[in-house]
């Protein structure tokens, strides 16, 4: 079914009403819809298997991000945030860049590693040179570990070794690089690594220490491109601004904090809809900002393009799948999954790097155009207005006076809404 996700007025519908264009966009039932319903979502029963001490579970808010155009199809994405503006300005920003294509993604696939840490050896260099003598056998004894994944085509693929330097001395440390397939991959490495540990440490002449993946995932990366719009955007300066923005945030560990952080409030709430570990995915993403060179930038960088448009780009690790974990066990997650209708994890990875290049560009305009605080302003006073008691009727009318008096706090909200009250 060809899906489209330009839906004019969108944010303006019911609930009930968007679920009924999501279903008709995406051909998932609306019933199946049912399950974004507190009442029929995770319950305490299906909860409790998941965790241990289960006392209850915590809702969050679930948004349809539209407009995105990526690799030619397009999609609607399903985000989990509690912060205002973030589902709104991806829409946004994949607005931007649809009439000049949309997002382009690729991927390296996905292939995770596991680390086998070796200790008390009394050659270091020679235990190296052992283990790769006898590279085949260890990976063949990791695939014996996980018939299933081999059968659907992945199994370990390679194994490194590295010498680690220490304050405790020499460690040898074994990567073992696998292809996972459509899993997130922490199940299928960690086995391998437990299993394959022994027989290392017996070549190597010392013993195991730690055996499990690295969230480091280096070898899974998903790069996304898009020109946005200079016209849409706000014209040559705010694309300058842009790149100005781009260029600090490459350049100073400070601002690419912040930056960064821009980009995982996409990346994280597309993660989190679709049942994933976020905060798997967020260790790999900072641990990659850093890179070879040791020092701490931007993920992402902005470009002018010779016609004056932006062009953006992002380049991260993304360890999701599809089989496993919260994916198959949260209700809502597989809700998420159908709805986006993808077939493999790395479609899901490339659809969420756009998503987190999308809520990048959204942040760095709303910084270069007007400051982050005008744009935010009105779905933050929404939030401050239900937090002080606003009902459905009141709350346009509060929201409205806490913009039109620059003061968006609860207390004021308070004054308002009582205000109003004793007007009615």
């Amino acid at each position: 079914m060809t899906v489209d996700s330009r839906i004019p007025g969108f944010k303006d519908s019911s609930v009930e009403q968007r679920r009924s264009v999501v279903s008709e966009r995406t051909g998932v039932a609306v019933t199946d819809l049912d399950v974004l319903d507190p009442a029929r979502g995770l319950d305490t029963e299906h909860a409790d298997h998941m965790i241990e001490n289960v006392i209850g579970v915590l809702g969050i808010p679930v948004g349809i991000a539209t407009n995105f155009r990526i690799n030619g199809r397009d999609y609607l994405v399903p985000m989990a945030t509690e912060e205002p503006s973030v589902v709104a300005a991806a829409s946004n920003a994949a607005r931007m860049a649809r009439d000049l294509g949309g997002f382009f993604t690729s991927g390296t696939g996905p292939v995770m590693q596991a680390q086998i840490q070796l200790l008390d050896l009394p050659d270091p260099e020679a235990a190296r040179l052992r283990i790769l003598e006898q590279r085949s056998a260890i990976v063949d004894l990791a695939d014996e570990q996980d018939p299933t994944l081999v059968r659907f085509g992945g199994g370990a693929r390679d194994l490194h070794v590295r010498l680690v330097p220490t304050r405790t001395g020499t460690h040898v440390v074994v990567h073992l690089v696998v292809d996972v397939r459509d899993a997130m991959g922490a199940n299928a490495v960690n086995t391998m690594a437990e299993a394959v540990a022994p027989r290392l440490a017996e070549i190597a002449g010392g013993r195991p220490l730690l055996r499990i993946l690295t969230n480091m995932a280096d070898r899974r990366i998903v790069r996304a491109r898009a020109v946005f719009d200079r016209d849409l955007l706000g014209g040559d300066q705010v694309v300058d601004d842009i790149v100005h923005a781009s260029a600090l945030a490459e350049a100073d560990p400070y601002r690419a904090a912040t930056h960064n952080k821009g980009i995982m409030n996409g990346i994280t709430a597309a993660v989190l809809a679709s049942g994933n570990d976020t905060r798997a995915v967020e260790a790999g993403c900072h641990s990659y900002a850093v890179g070879p060179h040791g020092r701490y930038t931007a993920l992402s960088h902005f470009e002018k393009t010779a016609a004056g448009h932006l062009s953006g780009t992002l380049e991260v690790p993304m360890a999701v799948g599809l089989v496993g974990g919260a994916t198959k066990a949260h209700p809502v997650a597989q809700a998420a999954i159908r709805i986006l209708g993808v077939a493999t994890a790395g479609e899901l990875a490339e659809v969420v790097v756009a998503v987190g290049l999308a809520q990048n560009l959204a942040a760095c305009r709303a910084l270069a155009a007007e400051g982050i605080q005008r744009g935010h302003m009105s779905l933050h006073a929404r939030t401050v207005a239900v937090t002080a008691g606003a009902d459905a009727a009141e709350l346009d009318v509060v929201v409205t006076q806490l913009i039109q008096d620059k003061n968006i706090r609860v207390e004021h909200a308070e004054k308002v809404l009582a205000e109003l009250r004793g007007r009615s």
